[in-house]
């Protein structure tokens, strides 16, 4: 597996264990990755692209610093990131998502106490109330946390803050 930007976090931990105290010393944050649920939830979502921005590191820095480790070559900046399409529609904002939320869940909080965002928008969920929504905000796309709840047949849209790219908005109804 070569490391670019664009792998997933969960990819480089399988395929190479020995750079999860890599990725901590240099992002902190990410030391919930030592919890075996959080690992699978948040590392199949970042990227390591994400973790330089959560950890406020230089992209071409680390990237080539985990390449090392495992002795691949290193990347010049353009070679950094594969590009990948984006296929998903574009998808109108729901009237559902305006005014206030009934509930907000700030799942960067959560997740830096070592808790799981799921569990406390599920103790959440029976609480709201008809037409209303609860809100998620974290600092990546929530996209297995998003399957879950749609699995109880529950409504989601997500957006990027717009005030706020390192914002993202998660609305369950």
């Amino acid at each position: 597996m070569e490391i670019t930007a664009k792998s997933k976090l969960l990819d480089v931990l399988n395929e190479y264990p020995q750079l999860e105290e890599q990725i901590i010393h240099a992002a902190p944050v990410f030391q919930n990755l030592k919890n075996p649920i959080l690992r699978r939830t948040v590392g199949r979502m970042a990227t390591v692209e994400k973790v330089v921005q959560i950890g406020g590191l230089d992209l071409t820095t680390f990237v080539n610093l985990l390449r090392r480790q495992v002795g691949q070559p290193e990347l010049l900046p353009p070679d950094l990131v594969i590009p990948v399409m984006d296929t998903r529609p574009v998808v109108a904002e729901p009237e559902w998502i305006k005014g206030e939320a009934q509930l907000v869940v700030d799942g960067k909080e959560i997740l830096a106490s070592g808790g799981v965002p799921l569990n406390r928008v599920n103790e959440l969920l029976p609480q709201l109330e008809a037409g209303r929504h609860l809100l998620l905000i974290t600092d990546f796309e929530p996209t297995p946390m998003i399957d879950a709840v749609k699995m109880q047949k529950r409504e989601t849209y997500h957006k990027v803050d717009p005030m706020n790219a390192n914002r993202h908005l998660t609305y369950i109804r």
